[in-house]
Order: structure tokens, then sequence, then C-alpha cells
């Protein structure tokens, strides 16, 4: 009768870490694009153009930005979730759902390194 494996090895601990940080650092580098694009740093502006111009391109520049904004805060969001996985892995505890104590599997932290649920907790979450 095997027994069912209450956590993660360490070694495998140290896969995903890797994992997580690649992605922390791209998630790190499209935030810093995203800032940048709401700072105006590369912009051109539309101050030598007709008035009418003007006007519509302020009111598609208000809607960009306010997008831009929501994509900074979502990326600042998953940098917070990424870090704390980090923090998961220094504790042992990553990997191991919080609703039913159970690890989640591999193939899903893969895909969501940050996850803290099993699909099926999720999914008894809806």
């Amino acid at each position: 009768m095997s027994a069912e494996k209450n956590r993660y090895t360490d070694s495998e601990l140290e896969e995903f870490k890797q994992l997580i940080l690649v992605k922390l650092s791209e998630a790190r580098e499209d935030y810093n694009l995203l800032i940048g694009s709401l700072s105006h740093a590369d912009d051109h502006g539309t101050d030598d153009t007709g008035r009418t111009f003007n006007m519509m391109e302020d009111g598609s520049e208000t809607l960009s930005r306010e997008e831009l904004a929501q994509l900074a805060a979502r990326q600042e969001k998953f940098i917070l979730n990424l870090q704390a996985a980090l923090m998961r892995i220094e504790n042992k505890t990553y990997g191991i759902c919080r609703v039913n104590g159970k690890l989640i599997p591999k193939e899903r932290l893969r895909l969501v390194p940050h996850a803290t649920m099993s699909i099926d907790a999720k999914n008894a979450q809806r």
C-alpha cells in the first residue's frame, strides 16, 4: 500500500522555482513596458495636429490609457501571486491545495504556477 504524497520533494520544488523565476522576470518586463506606456515616456503626442483630430485622439487616448492601467494592475497582481508562490516554495507548502490539503497536479502548476487550489476545489467554489 503506497502512502499518498503530502508535499513535493525539494528537487520538484526547485523545478517549480526555476519556472516561476522565469515567469516573474517576463511579468516584470511586461509590467515595466505598460508603466512606460502609461507615463508617455515614448509619446509622440498630437500637439501639432488639427483641433478636430486632436479631440478625437484625446477620447481614444483616454480609453487606451484606462485599458493600459487595467492591464498594469492585472500584471502587478500576477507578479504578487508569483512572489507568494516563491514564498510557499521556501516554506515547502507549494502545490498543496488550500481547500482540501491535497497536492495540486504538476500539470496544473506548470500551466498556472501560482495556483493555490486544485481544479476540483476551484470548480466547487463556483
